[in-house]
C-alpha cells in the first residue's frame, strides 16, 4: 500500500512480492491524475496474461475506474466498502454499476469533472444501459486537467462521456466537432469519441428549458438569472431563444456583463430588485450540499411568479422553501438534470431511455446518498 501516489518502480516491486511465492499479489496505491492508472493497468494485464493473480488497485477519486473496471486491470478480483479512499458500496457497485456484468468488451463511458465523487449520473446513465439491455458502463472520471481526461480516455477507448464542471469550456476547445449551441456558449457537456475525433454537444440549454416550458409561459415574461458561470450563460440564452426579457445578475458585475454579451441579455444590479422579475432562476451552487443553509437573496426579494433553482441537492433548497412561504411556485434542478441527461443518453444511444427510469434512479440515488452522510 501506498497512499500518497504511484510509485515509479511498480515493476520492481510487484516481482519482489511475486518472488515470496505469494498465491495473489496486491498493489494499492494513490492515484492523483487519471493516467496513472495506465501503468498500473499494464501490469495488471501482463500478469493475467502470465497466468498471475493480482489486485491492482487505484486510491482516491482519481483511482475509482480500477475499482470498477478490475478486470480492465488483470485483477482477480476488486474491494468495496469504505475503508479506503474511492471505495463504492458493495451494493451499490454490484447493482448501479452491475460489476458482475461488465467484460472486455463493454463500452464505458463517464461523467468528467472535479470532483465528481458525489455526481447521480452514473445512477440515471447506467439505469439506463440496464433498461434498453446496452453493454455499457458509466463511472466517475475525477480528472486533473483536461488533458488528463483526454489521454486517459484515448488510452482507455472511452466512447463518451459528460463533462461538468470545472471543464466545458477546455472541452469545447479540445474537441474536433461541435454543434450549434456549443459553440455559442463556448462550452459543452457531453462528448463522444468518433473517427475523425471527439464530437461535443450541449445538452444544458435544452435540458433546461423543457421542465421549465412545461409549467410556465416564458414570451414576454421578465427573467432574472443570478449567476456568473456557465449555467447562468446556458439558461440565459435559453430564455431569450424562448422569448424572455432577460437581465443577468451577479456579486462580480463583470462576469454578469460576459454571460449577457453571450446571450443577448442586460446586466441589472444585484441582488434583483423587488418587483422586477416574473421568472427567478439560481445559477449558482449556493444552497447546495453542504451549504443548505445558505441562499442566494433575501426571502423578502422573492415576490415574483415562479423560483427556478438549478441546484438539485437538497429538493427543496431553502432558496425554494423560502421561495413557497411566499407565494410563488418552485422548480427544483433535479428536473433540468434529468432532462439534459436524457438528452445525453439519447445522442449517445439514438433512444430515449424508457419513461421515468432517469427520475426514479436519480431520486434513489440522492436519499441513499443523504441516508449515508447521516
Amino acid at each position: 500500500h501506498e497512499f500518497e501516489d504511484c510509485p515509479r518502480d511498480l515493476t520492481d516491486r510487484y516481482r519482489a512480492m511475486r518472488a515470496t511465492g505469494a498465491a495473489v499479489v496486491k498493489i494499492a496505491v494513490g492515484i492523483q491524475r487519471l493516467v496513472d492508472l495506465l501503468p498500473l493497468a499494464a501490469l495488471g494485464k501482463r500478469a493475467a496474461r502470465e497466468g498471475e493473480r493480482a489486485a491492482m488497485i487505484g486510491m482516491g477519486g482519481p483511482g475509482v475506474s480500477s475499482r470498477i473496471l478490475a478486470g480492465r486491470f488483470g485483477a482477480c478480483w476488486t474491494y468495496a466498502g469504505s475503508a479506503a479512499p474511492g471505495q463504492i458500496d458493495a451494493v451499490r457497485l454490484v447493482k448501479e454499476f452491475r460489476f458482475r456484468d461488465i467484460s472486455d468488451t463493454t463500452e464505458i463511458y463517464g461523467v468528467v469533472g472535479n470532483p465528481v465523487m458525489h455526481s447521480v449520473s452514473p445512477a440515471m446513465h447506467n439505469a439506463g444501459f440496464t433498461a434498453i439491455s446496452r453493454d455499457a458502463v458509466y463511472i466517475p472520471l475525477e480528472a486533473a486537467d483536461v488533458h488528463d481526461f483526454f489521454d486517459f480516455a484515448e488510452a482507455f477507448g472511452i466512447t463518451g462521456a459528460s463533462v461538468t464542471a470545472p471543464f466545458k469550456q477546455e472541452v469545447y476547445r479540445g474537441a474536433q466537432d461541435v454543434d450549434m449551441v456549443g459553440r455559442r456558449l463556448g462550452a459543452v457537456n457531453t462528448v463522444r469519441a468518433t473517427a475523425q475525433g471527439w464530437a461535443a454537444m450541449n445538452s444544458d440549454v435544452g435540458g433546461f428549458l423543457e421542465p421549465l416550458q412545461e409549467i410556465f409561459n416564458l414570451s414576454g415574461a421578465r427573467a432574472t438569472v443570478i449567476g456568473g458561470g456557465g449555467a447562468a450563460k446556458a439558461a440565459s440564452a435559453a430564455l431569450v431563444d424562448a422569448g424572455a426579457s432577460v437581465q443577468v445578475c451577479a456579486r462580480c458585475r463583470d462576469q454578469a456583463e460576459e454571460v449577457a454579451s453571450v446571450s443577448g441579455a442586460t446586466v441589472d444590479v444585484f441582488p434583483p430588485r423587488p418587483g422586477s422579475w416574473d421568472l427567478l432562476v439560481n445559477a449558482t451552487p449556493i444552497g447546495m450540499v453542504p451549504r443548505v443553509d445558505e441562499s442566494p437573496v433575501s426571502a423578502l426579494s422573492l415576490d415574483g411568479s415562479l423560483v427556478y433553482d438549478l441546484v438539485y441537492n437538497p429538493q427543496p433548497t431553502l432558496l425554494m422553501r423560502e421561495a413557497a412561504l411566499r407565494g410563488c411556485r418552485t422548480l427544483g434542478g433535479l428536473a433540468m438534470l434529468v432532462a439534459q441527461a436524457k438528452q445525453q443518453f439519447e445522442w449517445w444511444m439514438g433512444i430515449r431511455p424508457p419513461e421515468s427510469v432517469f427520475e426514479d434512479a436519480a431520486c434513489e440515488r440522492l436519499t441513499v446518498g443523504a441516508e449515508e452522510t447521516l
